[in-house]
């Protein structure tokens, strides 16, 4: 597949050689993906320990040591799986759509699983939990990690991967909404919470799958690649001095742990510190309005700022809005902290996609071989990391203040450790995050001249067709290239 040819400008046309501007059915497409992703992660994340502290009876601190295991070895299979989706091309269906549409039923069949754990004993429970949890997250991952690389194979245009990005947010966004308009306020004593998670993981066993099918139809693969067997030389010649992913893969460990500690305790703080589980749903909608109503404009600020500035500026905000629900006296300003954090994350949490697919094209300038696989592992590597941490962080601020399950009113200790795990440490982990990226170098001034130098490599060596690595590794064989980072726009 040949790529087009375009000057870069500042307005957001697409760079020398970079691909075709995307049909407006793809965003549509990658956006029902992360709906389709999110029916199995946010669920898990939002109402998991609550399914295991009040419905199976596993106390939260059992409940936090599970997380953080079972994150920490689904973290490990992201590399794995990286590596397996590098090696795998298909004429037909291209590298990364077959994953999805092969590993989307056992994926969301292992969410119904996951929240019907059996009473058969505190160790026969805890046992289960921890098989079927464990296996959730490896089929995730083999879903998941084909899904993050796609973005990158679909365009090169910043302003254009800025646009995925805000799809699959909104996507995830439609999916979170959705969750706290309708099922968390179903999370009452009164009610049979077993059958309530039955019905709604049965129902998303369905729609996920519908979901999924449209994603593999419709989110085509667009960018050329020279190897489309990536082999094991190749991926570690690739990764190794990619300093944009270790600073970006730094950061996301910080804003992950923070976010997943205050998505795990957001449940307890409305209805355990301020007795209003009644207005969930406000959180939950203010989510998805800002969400829908931010987005579109987002890769506007990318175009006018650039995605660093766009990332810090989010952190920033986010910071100062975990602060204000951190110590917040009444439960009107604990929602103002929680809107005013959500509008900063969204920042941070679409560009963080499109500065991830920015660094595949890095480790493409140095060695001739796109690894979006294999990047993209790295990258989900250290959000599972996150993600490990902030589920632990948060049950185990709860076990720490003294959380009592199904009781009427908490003691003041445990309401302190819950807004501990809702604001205190999401506020301070978001601002490191945040920090870190002041001196990230991969600007979008930097990625464009990076992705018109490949272009101008391939005319000149004339590959045009993709290269065997079993019968060639001559991408690995060329001098290491200094990054053009020296007299750049800091953007």
């Amino acid at each position: 597949m040949t790529t087009t040819t375009t000057s870069h400008d500042p307005a957001g046309a697409p760079p020398e050689g970079a691909t075709p501007r995307l049909p407006r059915i793809s965003y549509f497409g990658y956006a029902a993906g992360d709906m389709a992703n999110n029916l199995a992660f946010t669920t898990a994340t939002m109402f998991l320990l609550v399914y295991y502290t009040d419905v199976a009876g596993i106390s939260a601190a059992a409940a936090g040591t599970l997380f953080l295991v079972a994150r920490i070895f689904d973290a490990f299979t992201d590399v794995w799986a990286g590596r397996v989706v590098d090696k795998t091309y298909t004429r037909r269906w291209g590298k990364f759509r077959p994953f999805i549409l092969f590993g989307a039923f056992p994926l969301l069949a292992l969410t119904f699983a996951t929240f019907h754990v059996p009473q058969i004993g505190d160790s026969g429970m805890l046992l289960y939990a921890y098989v079927t949890y464990i296996a959730l997250g490896l089929a995730y991952t083999f879903v998941n990690i084909p899904y993050g690389s796609l973005a990158a194979a679909m365009t090169q245009v910043p302003a254009e991967r800025a646009k995925l990005a805000s799809a699959r947010t909104i996507g995830a966004a439609v999916t979170g909404g959705f969750l706290g308009i309708f099922v968390a306020p179903m999370l009452t004593s009164d009610r049979d919470l077993q059958q309530v998670f039955t019905t709604v993981t049965l129902i998303f066993v369905v729609i996920g799958c519908v979901l999924y099918f449209f994603t593999f139809l419709t989110a085509k693969e667009r960018v050329q690649r020279d190897v489309p067997h990536v082999s094991m030389r190749q991926s570690f010649a690739n990764l190794k001095g990619n300093r944009p992913l270790l600073m970006l893969c730094l950061s996301t460990l910080l804003l992950l742990t923070g976010m997943m500690t205050s998505q795990t305790a957001s449940i307890y703080f409305m209805r355990d510190v301020f007795q209003s589980l009644h207005l969930y749903p406000i959180v939950a909608a203010s989510q998805l309005v800002l969400m829908l109503l931010v987005a579109p404009f987002v890769p506007k600020v990318v175009r006018r700022f650039g995605k660093r500035n766009a990332y810090i500026a989010g952190g920033l905000i986010g910071a100062v809005g975990s602060s204000i629900a951190f110590v917040a006296p009444t439960v009107w300003i604990a929602l103002a902290g929680n809107i005013l954090g959500m509008f900063g994350i969204l920042f941070v949490s679409i560009v963080i996609w499109a500065l991830e697919a920015d660094t595949v094209e890095y480790g493409e300038w140095k060695t001739g071989v796109r690894t979006e696989g294999t990047t993209y592992a790295v990258f989900s590597f250290t959000r599972k990391v996150g993600q490990a941490l902030g589920g632990a962080l948060g049950a185990y601020a709860l076990a720490v203040g003294g959380y009592v399950a199904a009781a009427e009113v908490q003691t003041v200790s445990a309401e302190w450790g819950i807004r501990a795990a809702a604001g205190l440490i999401p506020g301070l982990l978001t601002l490191g995050a945040a920090l870190i990226m002041l001196a990230y170098p991969l600007t979008d001034d930097v990625h464009a001249r990076m992705v018109a130098e490949i272009r101008s490599r391939r005319e000149a060596t004339g590959d045009d067709e993709p290269v065997d690595p079993h019968t060639s590794d001559a991408a690995l064989a060329t001098e290491d290239p200094q990054p053009p980072f020296a007299g750049t726009d800091k953007q």
